[in-house]
């Protein structure tokens, strides 16, 4: 499979469109949520759905993560494949094709999944003792998100109750996370929603442990409210994933004073060409949404304050130019920030890792696979 670029090469010979990481940005952005987690006392299980690469979730686990969560089974096969010995799908598995893969996988290393039905535990438990392993098994429950998961409280005991009752399982934990509350722009609210799911975590484990059930992970939190979670002490795992490259929507959440939502940096870029000049305030580049997500909003251009890009096609976007940009060539490149970086990762076979991106020396110095691409089953 040809890559769009070569170590040692400079950035303005990497072909396009191209998946760019700022290495600079990238390894400050690991090394900041590292320290932040460490301070809180709970772990970081960062999430390999942003960035589907063995090779990110190992720096991760070298800067103390105990492992990525993954969406989907084949994700964690990648994982696995790729050296990582902990992982947990993050995720209700429905199907006995996946869980009997997902069972397999665990003779090689700890694997987890998350239930929130009785068929669920039923036919995870099946997998396991066909397999003859035995999975660790989080009951999810519904935090105020509306997506998977049981009440907490009393329904949740109740399905945990059933898992330490089946054959093949083990009662885990918890998994308590809130999706739709990543993007609350305002800071205020966006962590107050946060702090309402930790208060109905903590009851929840609470009645678990009086009726004799521990919970050895607690797990949820995303890059959006993570203080929250890991201010309230009950999460003991931390789901933070979009962190390690950040997007033009995780810009948009504003921080506690108003200013720009923080302590991470943008690293994730597309790089374009410019392919035509149809006016003096309007440039076409050759990367559509087939190489950038649009389901957060359109990609931002990235060192041309006041441009935007006003339309997006398949293999195009066009950018209206602001009066005090600098005016793009025919054949110039640019970079893009994806509005949404998960979807956008998966629509590239390759990363190109680039030491220097703001300065005139930068160049390319390695390429890694999106290994898991593509591993949506």
């Amino acid at each position: 499979m040809t890559a769009p670029a070569q170590p040692g090469q400079p950035l303005a010979d990497v072909d396009t469109p191209a998946l760019i990481i700022d290495l600079d940005a990238f390894e400050r952005n690991l090394q900041t949520m590292a320290d932040l987690v460490a301070a809180s006392g709970a772990s970081l299980r960062a999430h390999s759905k942003t960035h589907k690469s063995p090779i990110i979730a190992r720096k991760q686990m070298d800067l103390g993560a105990v492992g990525p969560c993954c969406q989907k089974v084949s994700e964690a096969e990648v994982m696995v494949d790729g050296g990582i010995d902990n992982v947990l799908v993050s995720n209700q598995v429905a199907g006995g094709a996946k869980l009997d893969r997902l069972a397999d996988l665990r003779k090689r290393a700890w694997v987890g999944l998350c239930v929130d039905h009785v068929e669920g535990v039923a036919q995870a438990s099946a997998a396991a003792v066909r397999a003859g392993v035995t999975l660790d098994a989080l009951v999810e429950i519904d935090v105020g998100a509306g997506r998977c998961g049981v009440p907490p409280g009393a329904p949740a005991v109740d399905l945990a109750k059933a898992v330490d009752a089946a054959d093949g399982l083990r009662f885990g934990g918890l998994q308590s996370y809130h999706g739709s509350a990543q993007h609350i722009r305002d800071f205020n609210e966006r962590l107050g929603t946060a702090d309402a799911a930790v208060a109905v975590t903590r009851e929840t484990v609470q009645m678990l442990a009086d009726a004799g059930l521990a919970c050895d992970i607690v797990g949820g939190a995303g890059t959006g409210t993570f203080p929250a979670e890991a201010a309230g002490g009950v999460h003991n795992e931390l789901q933070a994933g979009s962190y390690v490259f950040m997007d033009a929507d995780y810009a948009r959440n504003r921080g506690e004073d108003g200013s720009d939502f923080g302590p991470f940096e943008h690293a994730l870029y597309v790089h374009a060409r410019v392919m035509s000049v149809p006016a003096e305030d309007r440039v076409v580049v050759d990367a559509g949404h087939k190489a950038c997500a649009i389901d957060s909003g359109n990609p931002v251009p990235a060192g041309l304050p006041g441009a935007e890009v006003t339309r997006i096609s398949d293999e195009h976007s066009v950018i209206e130019l602001g009066p005090a940009n600098d005016r793009p060539g025919w054949g110039d490149t640019l970079l893009l920030i994806p509005g949404h970086c998960d979807p956008t990762v998966n629509l590239h076979d390759h990363y190109v890792c680039v030491r220097g991106l703001s300065t005139p020396d930068a160049r390319v110095e390695d390429i890694w696979p999106v290994a898991a691409r593509g591993k949506v089953f």
